[in-house]
């Protein structure tokens, strides 16, 4: 900051006489009365900013320099790679879906898998365009966050949280079940769950991350058992017959065409479990190398839309229905098909897969726990580490109760949230089109390799509202459930994401009551809140500008109000050479009459308009670049995550995700 101090210009001698008193931290319209008894204006007046020329030091550009090589480093997941992350969920999907869908669907649960699957061609599209456009971590929270207002980005967040916790539960009950189908476990299948949970406990605080290689591996595995489980599955169905399959056809089929359609609907509606995976797809676009975006999302779609149901075809074939809605289905088939032996070896399977499931849960909610404390919403010790792992141990030990705390309210009942989970998966993959409503509307600039049409994005609405609507008429109370938990979520992240709001309103309360101010145990709360809410606010917010129209920067200083909880605003313009900007030029002509006109286009001007937030005004003598904007956020000492841009064009030269800032503007 030494460079910065250095070269800041003495704003205190273009003043006038008559307003010195206005810049020693008093407020300029004092006639407005304070809403606080014992407080006045000065309570709600921030200071007077300044302006001032930045040189970034060598220190500072290294470090600069290290951040952007550090972000092409990451850009290394082929598509096989980049599939294995995700897939281990959609594909391991199959174990605790085929249940549910044949206990609702019966016979015509193959067409519902394949119904199911189809769907997902109205997604491909949307999310390619949303990750060419965004290729960022944390989506779709962190689409919402570029596209919208933050409260709507936490709505995504609350959403993405609780399918983390419902794919951590849903994957460790399903483990066990299939364990205890194999091996007599000397306690019940709850506490098996929660011996899961602390075991991936210890893992994760360990400082165990998911791994691209063991991630392949786990799915060559996988898909190893799938494959032999279908070959010998089509060759016992060959010797053996229909005979299976006529049996089941004449206990289960429906008998009106109506019958029909609302069996496949009601399958179709649970089958959607079953793909579940491939929302966290784009937390990996950010590492995937240039153009396998596409192909790998075209991969997990192809795999599930096969795999769900050729195995699900397989099942009713040589399977009697009655079984067909046990948890362990797969392994009741691979017995079957190939004796004993096989059946051990799908058990483990299912248990490695399904594990590998929990793991991605618990991770994948602690990276997106460390991405709401960057921006703001949580408090830092989210990000607190463990000295030797390396591990968020808050975030992982918040998680695992709250996942933990799902399981128990439910009564350890698995069917319940499997339900939730498909609710949640839908309220998520929802998140997607209407992102992609946003970004259209608000951010039309953005450069993007693809561009899917308006009618696929609305059907990609109507579909998830129709599905949503089926999942919830199959059992109502799903409905209760899932909003018991989404608004515990929420009005958490509300309340954490207004604390200085929140604090106003208690000390308004404790200001309005004198009674309180007598007490000897209760005196001095009102200067505690005080200086608590002044710490809160303390953390500057940077705005990268190019340009001094009073319209632009009055709209962004103004989502910077509404949406962050601070008093200290710097408005920052990269400047090669040494000629000042017509920006500077202004803010100087504002200072030092004062009181100025509407022409007077400047930070002065928004320094007044904004009494509750310091507005000072930075010249950095350095191109608009990523390096460059890292390098800044080192000497201010600011994250990228609260530094805002404007949403660039067609021509721009870098992509969104190597400034690590937000868009907050068309």
């Amino acid at each position: 900051m030494t460079e910065l101090t250095s070269s800041c210009i003495a704003v205190e001698s273009h003043r006038p006489k008559h307003a010195s008193l206005l810049f020693r931290g008093e407020p300029k319209f004092t006639a407005v009365p304070s809403r606080f008894l014992n407080l006045t204006n000065d309570f709600e007046f921030a200071g007077w900013g300044t302006i001032s020329k930045v040189t970034l030091t060598p220190d500072d550009l290294s470090y600069g320099k290290d951040t952007w090589c550090n972000y092409q480093s990451q850009r290394v997941l082929g598509p096989f790679e980049a599939s294995a992350l995700a897939a281990n969920d959609i594909l391991g999907g199959v174990f605790y879906t085929l249940p549910s869908v044949f206990a609702m669907s019966g016979v015509y649960s193959p067409i519902s898998l394949f119904v199911a699957g189809l769907s997902l061609f109205l997604w491909r599209p949307i999310m390619e365009e949303l990750g060419s456009a965004l290729p960022i971590s944390g989506a779709p929270y962190t689409y919402l966050l570029n596209v919208s207002t933050k409260f709507v980005a936490l709505v995504g967040a609350a959403l993405l949280l609780l399918d983390f916790a419902a794919t951590a539960v849903t994957s460790a009950a399903t483990a066990m079940a299939y364990l205890a189908g194999e091996v007599a476990i000397p306690f019940p299948l709850y506490i098996g769950t929660l011996l899961v949970f602390v075991v991936f406990t210890i893992v994760s605080l360990a400082g165990l991350k998911e791994s691209a290689k063991v991630a392949s591996s786990i799915l060559s595995f996988h898909l190893l058992t799938m494959i032999i489980l279908i070959i010998g599955s089509v060759v016992n169905w060959a010797s053996l017959g229909p005979s299976q399959l006529k049996a089941n056809w004449v206990v289960s089929r429906a008998e009106t065409p109506v019958g029909v359609l609302g069996r496949i609907f009601k399958g179709a509606c649970v089958s959607m479990l079953g793909l579940t995976g491939f929302e966290c797809a784009p937390a990996y676009a950010a590492k995937m190398r240039r153009g396998s975006y596409p192909s790998v999302l075209c991969n997990l779609h192809w795999s599930a839309l096969v795999f769900n149901t050729a195995i699900a075809l397989l099942v009713l074939a040589l399977v009697p229905l009655d079984v067909e809605s046990q948890g362990n289905v797969l392994s009741m088939l691979a017995e079957k098909v190939a004796g004993r032996w096989l059946r051990i070896w799908v058990a483990v399977d299912a248990v490695v897969v399904l594990c590998a499931g929990v793991l991605t849960g618990v991770l994948g909610a602690c990276e997106l726990l460390c991405e709401l404390s960057h921006d703001r919403v949580l408090p830092h010790i989210f990000r607190a580490s463990l000295p030797f792992t390396g591990a968020p141990y808050i975030s992982v030990l918040c998680f695992v109760g709250f996942s933990i705390a799902i399981y128990a309210s439910t009564g350890a009942n698995l069917t319940i949230i499997s339900e939730m989970f498909s609710v949640a998966w839908l309220a998520v993959m929802m998140l997607f089109p209407v992102s992609l409503f946003l970004l259209r509307f608000s951010r039309p600039r953005l450069p993007r390799v693809s561009q899917c049409s308006l009618t696929i994005i609305t059907g990609a609405v109507v579909v998830s509202v129709v599905v949503l609507a089926g999942n919830v008429s199959i059992n109502p109370a799903i409905a209760g459930w899932f909003s018991l938990y989404f608004s515990i979520l929420i009005i958490s992240f509300s309340i954490a994401n207004n604390k200085v709001a929140i604090l106003r309103w208690v000390y308004w309360t404790y200001d309005q009551l004198p009674l309180l101010h007598e007490w000897k145990l209760i005196r001095g709360w009102g200067t505690g809140l005080i200086t608590l809410m002044r710490r809160l606010k303390r953390q500057e917010v940077c705005i990268l500008v190019n340009t001094d129209e009073i319209n632009y920067l009055f709209n962004t200083v103004l989502y910077v109000r509404q949406n962050e909880e601070t008093s200290h605003l710097k408005i920052v313009h990269f400047c090669k050479g040494t000629t000042l900007p017509e920006l500077e030029a202004n803010a100087k002509s504002a200072f030092r009459s004062l009181f100025f006109t509407p022409a007077h286009i400047s930070t002065a001007v928004l320094d007044e308009a904004f009494p509750e937030i310091t507005i000072d005004l930075v010249l950095v003598e350095e191109q608009f670049s990523p390096q460059n904007v890292a390098a800044l956020a080192h000497q201010l000492k600011t994250p990228t995550s609260l530094m805002f841009m404007s949403c660039p064009g067609p021509s721009f030269p870098y992509s969104v995700a190597e400034f690590g800032t937000r868009i907050v503007s068309i």
